[in-house]
């Protein structure tokens, strides 16, 4: 196996679970489910590794598995700036 993609799956791997970790933390901290936009960001970006990895390593299931995981945290990351946004840009009386 070649091993510059090994570190790129671990690398990836951890990332992505690392995400489970920063979710339990601010939920623990605010006493509700929280899901930060952090926990978004390494759910992309781990995700979009494990992507690569999975087209180096060329598994159509886990390639289908991550492309679709990629869509919906790159969609929640764009509701999120979006809404950021436009609060900002619509004055409240």
């Amino acid at each position: 196996m070649n091993i510059g993609l090994l570190v790129l799956g671990f690398t990836a791997q951890i990332l992505f679970s690392a995400r489970f970790v920063v979710q339990w933390i601010a939920s623990e901290r605010a006493k509700k489910s929280v899901i930060p936009v952090s926990f978004w960001f390494l759910s992309l970006i781990g995700g979009g590794l494990l992507l690569i990895y999975s087209i180096g390593r060329k598994d159509p299931v886990f390639i289908v598995g991550q492309s679709a995981g990629v869509l919906i945290y790159s969609r929640n990351l764009y509701f999120i700036f979006k809404g950021k946004y436009l609060s900002k840009a619509i004055p409240t009386k």
